[in-house]
């Protein structure tokens, strides 16, 4: 788990259950994508809840799930993407 801590005190993380997020502070969770099974089996990323591009096809759910944490983290996570 990584935290960006900006130079105005604000924090931003993708977030998992590995720390309570609560006892920092105040927060705001929002939804960064979004994994789906296709009509045909497979799974699709689709990022645009923060701008981001579509992902896939993968022949399992746990690539899809690997593919958003890793863009998340190189796009959306680093404080220069916003």
């Amino acid at each position: 788990m990584e935290i960006v801590i900006t130079p105005h005190g604000m924090m931003r993380t993708v977030y998992c259950e590995a720390i309570e997020l609560q006892k920092l502070g105040s927060i705001e969770i929002r939804r960064g994508s979004h994994v789906e099974p296709t009509d045909d089996g497979q799974w699709m990323v689709d990022l645009s809840p923060v701008d981001g591009p579509a992902l896939g096809p993968f022949d399992i759910r746990s690539e899809a799930l690997d593919a958003e944490l890793q863009w998340l983290n190189e796009h959306w996570l680093l404080p220069a993407s916003r």
